[in-house]
């Protein structure tokens, strides 16, 4: 076996960048499939570099010279850098490989611009490229797995590359588990909703826990399961046999259905600070907020009362909500929100606009068979810099007004003053002050007003909007121009367009053949 120089980028940033959040907290967001893969490598003997990028790095300074393969992980607003690093890299005659969501909600379109395009991954799949580290030119080649992995390198086993990554964070240092991949529920928008619950070994768990006791007087751990607790007694009884209680900081995403007043008083014990359920609608997904048979005003006064028993035990929540979704109409989606944040003060907002991610979800085959799937560039789906689906129920002009109508009452003075007093830790006071004033309150809501004027004044703008033209408009493209900076010239060309509807095509030609 030939030993090779491998990279391993995590792109948590889409661009160069030098704001205080950057700073401070994207060190903190490194993706754990990144520095899997960087063990797997090194394990078969190979020499690996991991680089989680910032935003702040120069990532030509950054890698060492004379590497022979490049792994690449992004989502897919990351996608645009991503293309524009594989381009650059080609050219010096390197291997690239995308790895990451963006690679399995976009796999098509990713194989024009890298060697190798990986969906789920098993330690298998990579040994197979660095085996037969070659070109793979003028269209890549596609590897999936059937499904995630059964086992994933821990946290002992990924330290060297955990350890690289939080020199970067100069105060919070954030270490990155996960126990469990899959979801039980099918949100029909979820990249995750067709993907089997699987919970990962619990010995592992467990030795990483006293592992990082060895690291850090009280670690700070988030996990990245896409529904954490799932198997609840198994989680909390790994967590009590390792350590006293509260001997961790611990941050999840799980839904409302696991946050009973019983399983809280255990997170609690355990030491569990920040909870991101997701409420997404006021009209279904009932299963994941335990009001399964209630909609509208009824499941709004229920999972108020919920989210506010949650802040007994837990000192910080994000609750998560999707704008626009087919069951949405009129003003009463909003305006319930808007009661939420009244009824709720404690809670963090988070708002994402509907979006089809390519292949991610069954849902998406039925947005593009109805025409509604815009292609915006991938630069722009992150859920709230593009809606990227036609709303059903609305004009786009409306849409947004009451988008903006929602984010303002949100955001206002009055809102972050009530959640600032009804937070009780100096960390989630501050978070959601800082949160509220940066991009994610107040710079969106500037980004939504700018929109919606130029849905009234331009119609090259509107007319892209409605569909009735692929091109693309100047205010977009600028902004790709301005967040690329320097990476801009190597962005390949016909890489900012793509066709929104190849999932669509793909399954056509399956059911005909």
């Amino acid at each position: 076996m030939q030993k090779l120089k491998i990279g391993v980028i995590d792109l948590v940033s889409k661009g160069p960048t030098f704001t205080v959040w950057a700073k401070i907290m994207h060190a903190n967001m490194a993706s754990i499939m990144p520095q899997v893969v960087a063990t797997w490598c090194e394990k078969d003997g190979h020499d690996v570099k991991l680089i989680c990028y910032t935003g702040v790095e120069d990532l030509r300074k950054e890698l060492p010279e004379g590497m022979n393969l490049v792994f690449i992980c992004a989502f897919t607003q990351s996608a645009m850098l991503a293309y524009a690093l594989s381009n650059y890299l080609r050219s010096q005659n390197i291997v690239t490989v995308l790895g990451g969501p963006h690679a399995r909600c976009y796999p098509d379109d990713s194989v024009k611009y890298f060697d190798y395009v990986v969906g789920f991954t098993h330690q298998s799949t990579i040994a197979q490229i660095t085996n037969n580290c070659t070109p793979q030119r003028p269209i890549g080649k596609h590897l999936a797995e059937a499904a995630q992995p059964p086992n994933l390198p821990g946290v002992v086993e990924r330290w060297r590359f955990i350890e690289e990554t939080l020199k970067k964070a100069p105060f919070l240092k954030i270490v990155p588990m996960i126990g469990s991949v899959g979801c039980p529920y099918t949100c029909p928008f979820c990249i995750d909703a067709t993907v089997p619950y699987q919970a990962l070994d619990f010995e592992t768990m467990k030795n990483d826990l006293r592992f990082l006791l060895t690291k850090f007087k009280k670690p700070l751990i988030v996990w990245h399961d896409p529904n954490f607790g799932v198997r609840f007694e198994h989680y909390m009884d790994a967590i009590a046999i390792v350590a006293p209680p509260k001997s961790f900081q611990f941050i999840a995403e799980s839904s409302l259905s696991i946050l009973t007043e019983d399983h809280l008083k255990v997170f609690q014990k355990n030491g569990f600070i920040a909870m991101l359920p997701g409420i997404e609608s006021w009209y279904e997904l009932g299963n994941k907020s335990r009001t399964s048979h209630n909609t509208g005003l009824e499941k709004l006064k229920k999972v108020s009362e919920h989210v506010n028993m949650v802040f007994k035990y837990i000192p910080y929540l994000q609750a998560n909500f999707v704008l626009g979704l087919d069951t949405d109409e009129g003003d009463e989606p909003f305006e319930l929100t808007k009661r939420f944040v009244d009824l709720s003060p404690g809670a963090f907002p988070g708002y994402s606009l509907l979006s089809a991610f390519g292949e991610a979800a069954p849902l998406n085959l039925e947005y593009q068979k109805d025409n509604r799937v815009l292609p915006f560039p991938f630069h722009f789906l992150n859920n709230h810099l593009a809606m990227n689906v036609k709303p059903k129920n609305y004009d786009w002009v409306d849409f947004y007004d009451k988008v903006i109508d929602l984010t303002e009452y949100s955001f206002s003075q009055r809102a972050i003053y009530r959640r600032f007093a009804a937070t009780t830790t100096f960390t989630s006071k501050w978070m959601n002050l800082m949160r509220a004033i940066s991009s994610e309150g107040w710079g969106r809501l500037s980004f939504y007003r700018q929109v919606r004027k130029k849905l009234i004044e331009d119609k090259a703008f509107r007319q892209y909007f409605e569909g009735e033209t692929r091109q693309l408009p100047p205010f977009y493209l600028n902004i790709i121009k301005r967040d690329l900076g320097k990476w801009w010239q190597w962005l390949p060309q016909g890489a900012i367009e793509h066709d929104p509807n190849v999932y669509l095509h793909k399954t056509s030609q399956k059911i005909l053949s």
